[in-house]
């Protein structure tokens, strides 16, 4: 079988009988054995036998294998959301993209790496270790999913989920040259995701090709009871429409104020601007618009999320599960020394700038300013696709940066999300796709965002891009 196979060609091998699913997972098992050394994208690989045992052998995905988050629930399984905290904790149910996964027939091969529970933009924070860039090893991957990209770009899987609070699917997958995509707030369900940023987080897909992307969709979305944010959306399949062609006459809005937005490198820009060149040839209408919300949407975030993070974390006490101090005298100690040993340090700083930007006397200077801010790129964004049916964005300012590199500034580090967070603050369907390289070999994305419940369209996009270009069929050294 060769390397970096598609979910698309795995599924015409296994229908011609050419392949079965137990080869398929051995294959993947092995790609482990041998490459995960030197990227570190898993915090565990399963027995072959469990995963099989644990799956459904018919349906779509039947014997192709996924990489699931460490903060996704999958029954009889660790969950530990990369944090000393839930080490040794074992979970009792499957998240529903989970249930829906194995119900497919997709086996579940292991558990990704990722910043400790979520929180961070390169996978340096798990309190386990760090992962690599497969494209350079010297070089983060991107995060907080940065393990489930990695394992994709590396070619350990051909899909893997992940979850966003303010753009750790799509940061990640511009990084390491691959397609990461983040639905519609909603669309796919949150039950079994341990909340960080509870409005803003959300589960996504890593593949290398938007028709992969699509497939995994097709398999997880659609409407869950458990799931109060859940919306009245039926299953469908997203694959449906991938024809290579786009849709007739579409309006699609350059974001020139994220574009050219200060301290953006040469060779983003460069490289978004060629792939806006290629959809003038495929007949797309191009617009260029300004978002000027865009500019407070890092802040916005920022306070946001450190304050949801900090209400959610709070059940992380030592009391009924995880982590629990044994030379606490009273209870006010055992909260202390529990989360204190439990919680890395980006985790603790951020549970207090949340609790700090929710107190009494500086809630409404923070806190619900920033709801206000919220509200205005909602609505800017519902305007803004009254003219246009797409927008084309950056993923990332520059290609990955060195580990270790914002050890000591950590608003760099922040500010790593600054074109993904507005859509997790908005609610819209995003979608980053790699659509060049840096003179020095690394991988550059860009963003399609469209309007609520336009996935469809997003992949459709997506899809006739990659059958005009090859960027999607370059991988990185040494995995072969």
């Amino acid at each position: 079988m060769k390397s970096f196979i598609t979910i698309k060609e795995l599924k015409e091998k296994i229908s011609k009988k050419e392949l079965t699913a137990k080869e398929i997972i051995a294959y993947y098992i092995d790609r482990f054995k041998k490459y995960d050394p030197v990227v570190k994208s898993a915090l565990e690989i399963f027995d072959e036998e469990s995963i099989i045992n644990a799956t459904d052998q018919n349906g779509p995905l039947a014997g192709i294998p996924g990489l699931i988050k460490d903060n996704i629930s999958q029954k009889d399984r660790r969950l530990t959301c990369a944090s000393r905290i839930l080490e040794n904790f074992v979970t009792t149910y499957d998240a529903t993209a989970v249930d829906r996964l194995k119900k497919s027939g997709a086996p579940l091969i292991g558990r990704a790496n990722m910043d400790e529970f979520a929180m961070g933009s390169s996978t340096e924070t798990s309190a386990f270790f760090k992962t690599t860039n497969p494209w350079d090893v010297t070089r983060v991957p991107g995060g907080s999913s940065g393990g489930s990209a990695a394992a994709v770009a590396a070619g350990l899987v051909p899909w893997a989920l992940g979850s966003e609070t303010g753009g750790s699917v799509r940061q990640p997958a511009g990084l390491c040259g691959i397609v990461g995509f983040k639905p519609t707030y909603g669309l796919i369900s949150r039950y079994g995701l341990v909340a960080y940023g509870s409005s803003l987080d959300q589960i996504g897909i890593f593949a290398t090709t938007a028709y992969d992307a699509a497939a995994v969709c097709s398999a997880i979305a659609g409407h869950d009871e458990r799931d109060s944010t859940s919306l009245a959306v039926e299953p469908k399949d997203y694959t449906a429409q991938l024809d290579g062609k786009l849709p007739t006459n579409l309006r699609i809005g350059v974001v020139q104020n994220a574009l050219h937005a200060e301290g953006m490198d040469s060779e983003v820009v460069a490289a978004i601007e060629r792939a806006i060149e290629e959809y003038k040839k495929m007949g797309a209408i191009i617009h260029y618009v300004t978002l000027p919300t865009f500019d407070y949407s890092a802040a916005a975030y920022f306070i946001i999320s450190r304050a949801e993070g900090a209400s959610n974390l709070a059940r992380f006490d030592g009391v009924r599960y995880g982590m629990r101090s044994t030379d606490a005298k009273n209870l006010k100690e055992l909260y202390s020394k529990t989360r204190h040993d439990g919680f890395g340090q980006e985790v603790r700083i951020r549970i207090m700038v949340g609790n700090y930007v929710l107190s009494a006397g500086h809630a409404g200077e923070f806190y619900e300013n920033a709801k206000k801010v919220q509200r205005l790129i909602r609505a800017e964004m519902v305007n803004t696709f009254k003219d246009v049916d797409m927008l084309i964005m950056p993923t990332q300012p520059a290609p990955a940066f060195k580990i270790g590199a914002f050890d000591t500034d950590k608003l760099q580090m922040d500010l790593q999300d600054y074109f993904n967070c507005p859509m997790n603050l908005s609610g819209n369907p995003a979608l980053s796709i790699p659509c060049g390289f840096s003179k020095n070999g690394l991988p550059i994305g860009m963003q399609l965002v469209g309007p609520h419940l336009s996935e469809a369209i997003i992949f459709k996009v997506a899809d006739a891009y990659q059958q005009q270009t090859l960027w999607h069929t370059m991988h990185p050294k040494g995995f072969e």
